[in-house]
């Protein structure tokens, strides 16, 4: 046993790819938490009966991969108007059942790329779909929640204050007795958060800066709690 491994508990939680390359082998299911804004996206589209097909970069080869998959490529800038779809929840809402969609994230889908391939169940989680994840994680012993973040302009990980609460609310529906200090200081964090009705996250500095940029909406979308029904499973390639 490593000293970062948390094997000792069911329940664990690390953060973005580091948790993928050093936690993921030793557990049964991971919970990739990226709620601003890859996992609404996924919940939202998933909902409406579509699929998501995570790709990890921004760059031409997503639309190359698009085309293998028979799916639309979602547009590397964000936005919520004109014709496609983007990394802005409002866009994706407008999916319908049976639409394929890749979505490149260096977050969320770099996550879930890398993840399918080390773990034997990966699940993208948010607020919206908070309990149908914690249910569908029960049957799993192992557990391993993966706050994604952000990134700073040099590329390095900036812890993301929403993702690890929404983990933490994951975590807290589980309600194993069995979590890490990781884990289990995530659900205080979501417990201190709900008493507020997610407020304080309206100010967050993912929210700052997609209102900054006019996406007023994807914040309430994004801080929707349980408004999703299902869990979202990758399955492969894609989420469904």
């Amino acid at each position: 046993m490593t000293w970062f491994s948390q094997n000792r508990f069911d329940v664990r939680l690390e953060w973005g790819l580091p948790a993928v390359e050093y936690l993921a082998g030793e557990a049964d299911c991971a919970v990739i938490v990226d709620v601003m804004s890859f996992s609404t996206c996924v919940s939202l589209a998933v909902d409406n009966g579509a699929r998501i097909y995570p790709y990890p970069w921004k760059e031409a080869s997503a639309q190359a991969y698009g085309r293998q998959m028979g799916a639309f490529t979602a547009s590397a800038e964000r936005r919520f108007t004109g014709e496609g779809y983007s990394l802005s929840p409002a866009s994706i809402r407008r999916l319908s059942a049976g639409d394929r969609l890749v979505l490149p994230s260096p977050n969320g889908s770099a996550v879930s790329f890398r993840a399918r391939e080390k773990v034997p169940a990966v699940f993208s989680g948010c607020f919206r779909n908070l309990a149908a994840t914690a249910e569908a994680c029960r049957a799993y012993k192992r557990i391993l929640l993966i706050p994604c973040g952000e990134r700073w302009p040099d590329g390095i990980l900036r812890p993301a204050v929403e993702d690890y609460v929404a983990a933490g609310g994951i975590i807290a529906a589980l309600g194993r007795e069995h979590s890490s200090p990781e884990a289990q200081a995530a659900a205080a964090a979501y417990h201190a958060h709900r008493q507020q009705a997610l407020r304080q996250l309206r100010e967050c500095a993912s929210a700052v800066e997609l209102r900054e940029r006019g996406f007023e909406e994807d914040i309430a979308l994004c801080l929707e709690e349980n408004a999703g029904i299902r869990a979202c499973r990758l399955h492969g390639a894609y989420y469904g």
